[in-house]
């Protein structure tokens, strides 16, 4: 397996150069505890100083030592000034303020951060100084690749006595783990084991630059959840509502997943077959966090717990399925607060008051951007950071807007719970801008409205003197005269209908005089019928839009009157077989060729009338 060496490297360095190395002042470490938590991922280094200046001049700054191979991994750093029984000055939350500076006099391979104190520390004069270092992706897997039965195992090197450009008189180091069980350690002289800490030390009259690496092979199986990259848009509307979403690229940071997956396994005994795995992360939200959601690229996922108080709302979710190392996964969540909580008023400018950083737990972040998203017509904006980020500034067109928002994007690399401060985004708005979305639905409605009216209202026909327009209206007559004849010749042929209906009533009754009667009847009805066809007929002839219609509608005519002339036959036929008392065998005889001729007509008629409803 791969290790990385650069503390045992790096103490060659410092021999070489210790014998040559002087201190740039009179300050002298009278006593040094150090306490490191290996706990999570995430290595957090707590350093009491007390500090004494020995020397005659008046000291301003004090200089903290730190290899540059760790510096790359350096999340976090805060110095706070103590004063009287161990209690913390008053101050800000960024701590004193420091820079990084380049001493002649120091080893190359070191990085030297300068801490300003708020006063001179003056001859004989003693303070005490707390620092916190914030490391990452520094706890290397060890070995690399595990099984999902496997535990994860971690190594962590560190220097056992306290690397500083000062002398220093005592000092200890106590290094917390998260379990009891430890692979191995650097066993020295000075080494205890007690429970689930590891004390080195003490450790006493040190000359600068003093160094004494160590190695802890140690069992750590918490979540190493890494987000490689987390994007956040908070969205500020005034009419009383910001917010807030989050989209999520996580990685199983620990040691990489070989084999193969057993879901069985990993069910029934997921503490065991999944020790390294991690199935859900909990965001502590902001209190009254409203409309709150999770879901990924597939959509809403329900397997999450909501639950809350007034003073905080704590979100539980659960990925669609174990995370084991190396294996991603991409969602995103979603909450509202209200604006109240968060807006604030002051010289004449309003600005956001909301937290930088992630609110899941232990949460480290290779990039973070945060996107703050004013309303639009906002001025003059402009961001306060606790620490160091990258600006720029965006344009975001939503609805309804014109000019866009303005957009004021903060970037941060290596990020960590201890960022998730507050921060503030300034710019000034002038209210009356509220009333423009309003306006323009409004006047929008009222526009659609009056559009309408006159539409309603408005003759957008055809000039009635056009060519287009007459030749309209005339074919427009021609096909209701041609609707006309096609009723006038389906009344002729119900009255075709009645003829062979008294022909029927014959057959069963023998009563000769009521089918002559009903056929004077039917007689005198086509001859009606006739007459009323001669005016639309007339129509049609002279009308020349008629032209491709006048055709079927005289051949469909001509056949109607040569069904009647059959119909005619066979009545006569029929009642003069009954007249003389024929068989029904020989009346069958005569009338076959009649029927014959009816039937083909019938069809011919129908097909017509349909092509001419066609057209």
């Amino acid at each position: 397996m791969r290790l990385n060496l650069f503390p045992f490297l790096f103490t060659f360095t410092i021999i070489s150069l210790s014998s040559h190395v002087l201190s740039t002042s009179d300050l002298i470490l009278t006593k040094v505890d150090r306490r490191i938590d290996l706990s999570s991922q995430i290595v957090r280094t707590t350093t009491s100083l007390k500090v004494e200046n020995a020397g005659s001049d008046i000291v301003s700054e004090i200089w903290l030592a730190f290899p540059d191979s760790l510096v790359n991994y350096l999340a976090h750093l805060k110095a706070t000034l103590k004063e009287g029984k161990g209690k913390a000055k008053p101050s800000s939350g960024a701590g004193l303020p420091y820079q990084v500076v380049q001493p002649k006099d120091a080893p190359a391979s070191l990085k030297i951060y300068s801490v300003t104190l708020p006063k001179g520390l003056a001859k004989g004069e003693t303070l005490t100084l707390d620092v916190l270092a914030v490391f990452t992706h520094i706890l290397q897997p060890f070995p690399e690749k595990i099984t999902q039965a496997d535990i994860q195992l971690l190594l962590f090197q560190e220097t056992a006595q306290y690397l500083s450009p000062y002398p220093v008189k005592a000092q200890s180091l106590t290094v917390k783990l998260p379990e009891a069980r430890i692979e191995s350690y650097t066993k020295l002289e000075s080494a205890k084991l007690q429970g689930s800490e590891l004390k080195y030390g003490p450790y006493e009259n040190l000359p600068p630059y003093s160094y004494l690496p160590i190695v802890i092979h140690f069992e750590n199986n918490q979540p190493f959840a890494v987000a490689e990259e987390l994007v956040r848009e908070i969205e500020i509307s005034h009419w009383g509502n910001v917010q807030i979403t989050e989209h999520y690229n996580l990685v199983h940071g620990g040691a990489q997943s070989k084999g193969e997956f057993s879901r069985l396994d990993y069910q029934t005994r997921p503490y065991v077959r999944g020790a390294s795995a991690f199935r859900r992360l909990v965001a502590r939200l902001p209190p009254r966090a409203h409309s709150v959601y999770y879901r990924d690229e597939i959509g809403n996922i329900s397997t999450s717990s909501l639950w809350g108080d007034s003073k905080k709302t704590e979100l539980e979710i659960e990925p669609r399925y174990p995370i084991f190392g190396g294996w991603k996964t991409a969602f995103t969540i979603g909450y509202g607060l209200p604006l109240q909580d968060f807006l604030f008023g002051i010289d004449g400018k309003r600005f956001l008051n909301i937290s930088f950083g992630s609110p899941f737990n232990e949460l480290v972040i290779d990039t973070l951007v945060v996107k703050v998203v004013l309303p639009e017509g906002s001025k003059d904006t402009s961001a306060s950071v606790p620490f160091s980020v990258k600006q720029r500034h965006e344009t975001k067109f939503s609805h309804l807007d014109i000019a866009g928002r303005p957009v004021v994007v903060l970037e941060k690399n290596n990020a960590v719970p201890e960022h998730n401060v507050h921060f503030q985004v300034y710019y000034k708005f002038n209210s009356l801008s509220m009333l423009r979305e309003p306006l323009m639905l409004i006047s929008g409605f009222f526009f659609l409205f009056v559009a309408s009216i006159v539409y309603m209202h408005a003759d957008l026909s055809i000039s009635k003197t056009s060519a287009s327009y007459l030749a309209k209206i005339q074919w427009e007559e021609v096909q209701a005269t041609a609707h006309q004849i096609h009723n006038i010749i389906s009344l002729c042929l119900t009255t075709h209908d009645k003829l062979e209906a008294s022909l029927r009533d014959l057959s069963r009754s023998g009563d000769i005089q009521a089918c002559k009667a009903t056929r004077k009847s039917v007689d005198s009805s086509l001859k009606e019928l006739t007459k009323e066809l001669k005016s639309p007929v007339a129509f049609l002839q002279s009308s020349p839009q008629a032209t491709p219609i006048l055709p079927k509608v005289e051949e469909v005519i001509a056949k109607e009157r040569d069904l009647q002339e059959k119909l005619m036959a066979k009545h006569s036929t029929v009642v003069d077989c009954y007249e003389k008392k024929l068989g029904g065998r020989e009346i069958e005889n005569r009338v076959a060729s009649h029927q014959q001729k009816i039937t083909a007509l019938r069809q011919e008629i129908g097909d017509l009338l349909d092509l001419i409803d066609e057209i």
